[in-house]
């Protein structure tokens, strides 16, 4: 009987070929090009001769119609694996609230204010634009306000692996907060009405899921049922169902306690340490967030037909294409860096020791990219088939590419300086 130590490598190695293959999945970067990638993907398949199949599938519907859930598979995508995303949005904003860098009342306020800088000069920017164009055009005034989070980050993801974590964390902020001021754009100015009946049965969901957390359960079978009623029940009540993923975050504890821990491990005295619920389950639901829902998301959304070059030439030409693409590009770096400096000259408000102007100002114009919501608003703001209605994707589209663009080379420029002083490893 071989009894050798390497007798156990063949047992051993599948566990620990799991245990890589999950550190690397977990990477930023790794979900940052499994994002492009769908994006490029899309964009290939909604300008070619499969064209068609690809509306077919992303308008197939599916879902019980008793409680309003007969949603396309986009909309499965954008609304309901998204909220995933938004989950582990939310656990780690609320990580940073509580213990890291936005524990700081006068540091937290900074990301929050520039995201209402970069809410409004977009907006400002489109309505300079379109004032005089007459129609329905000036509908489209927040089309340009929203920051999409999940393109955005995965831009940061993979230009800057040695820019500071806390770059990443003002924009994870920023954007959080952005997209909540125009999902209540959405809800006060393109809702006809929020049905407040299933809003308030939410809470029950909601603070039955704060519960059991807070007393240390983390059986799936449980959770997973209250967050899936929770997100049922915010959609039916006309808001955009993402807030669901956000607020299931914002509910979980952060410090660990008698009741709510989870092991992780012993010091080098032996002594037992402990992980939060909000690290333990931001922990597990990385992965399949950036892995799986990012990009299948990514896939239905970014599927956008541009008509060729004279239909593209047409829409760029259109003062809705066009005040999209102002605010994209010129608005949101101008209301973010510009809010941001206004506000850090008064007394003991400052940004974080650790970033520079430059880099302010490259994240500023990743906070551009405005795919999502901005083609959600565009939805809501003009008629399906109307003219009005194709310029918004072109706009979005050529908006939120050229910000990131310049976001990325900026960034990248950065990224270099960086990696220059980082101690050779």
């Amino acid at each position: 009987m071989n009894t050798s130590p390497s007798a156990g490598t063949p047992r051993q190695a599948p566990h620990k070929l799991w245990r890589g293959l999950r550190q690397t999945l977990k990477q930023d970067a790794v979900g940052g090009m499994l994002l492009l990638a769908a994006t490029v993907l899309a964009l290939i398949v909604a300008n070619s001769a499969a064209a068609p199949l690809y509306e077919k599938l992303r308008n197939f519907t599916f879902g019980p119609e008793a409680l309003h859930l007969n949603l396309s598979l986009g909309t499965w995508a954008a609304d309901g694996l998204l909220a995933i995303f938004f989950f582990v949005v939310g656990l780690e904003l609320k990580e940073e609230f509580v213990v890291g860098k936005l524990r700081n009342p006068r540091t937290a306020v900074v990301p929050v204010v520039a995201a209402m800088g970069g809410v409004a000069v977009p907006a400002l920017f489109f309505t300079l634009v379109a004032l005089n164009a007459g129609g329905d055009a000036m509908r489209g005034w927040a089309i340009p306000a929203a920051t999409d989070i999940a393109f955005a980050i995965a831009v940061i993801a993979v230009v800057g692996r040695f820019l500071p974590p806390a770059l990443r964390t003002f924009l994870l902020t920023l954007a959080v907060v952005d997209d909540l001021l125009a999902i209540s754009i959405i809800a006060i100015f393109y809702t006809e009405g929020v049905a407040v009946l299933p809003l308030l049965l939410a809470l029950i969901p909601l603070v039955l899921f704060a519960l059991a957390v807070r007393r240390g359960v983390r059986a799936w079978w449980i959770l997973v049922p209250l967050g899936v009623v929770v997100w049922a029940l915010v959609h039916s009540s006309g808001i955009h169902a993402t807030v669901a993923g956000v607020l299931l975050g914002f509910v979980v504890p952060v410090v660990a306690t008698a009741k709510a821990r989870v092991p992780a491990g012993k010091d080098a005295d032996g002594v037992q340490l402990y992980d939060g619920m909000a690290a333990h389950f931001a922990d597990r639901w990385s992965i399949p967030s950036s892995v799986v829902a990012v990009p299948i998301f990514a896939f239905f959304a970014a599927g956008v037909s541009v008509g060729g070059l004279s239909g593209l030439g047409s829409a760029l030409s259109s003062p809705v294409a066009l005040g999209i693409i102002v605010g994209l590009v010129l608005g949101k770096p101008l209301g973010i860096t510009g809010t941001t400096f206004l506000l850090t000259r008064l007394p003991k408000i400052s940004i974080d020791p650790s970033l520079r102007w430059p880099d302010i100002l490259g994240m500023s114009f990743v906070a551009g990219i405005g795919f999502t919501v901005s083609l959600l608003v565009g939805e809501l703001a003009f008629d399906p088939g109307s003219p009005s209605h194709e310029y918004v994707k072109v706009g979005v589209l050529a908006g939120s590419l050229t910000a990131a663009l310049i976001g990325a080379l900026l960034l990248s420029v950065r990224n270099k300086k960086y990696r220059a002083q980082a101690p050779a490893q």
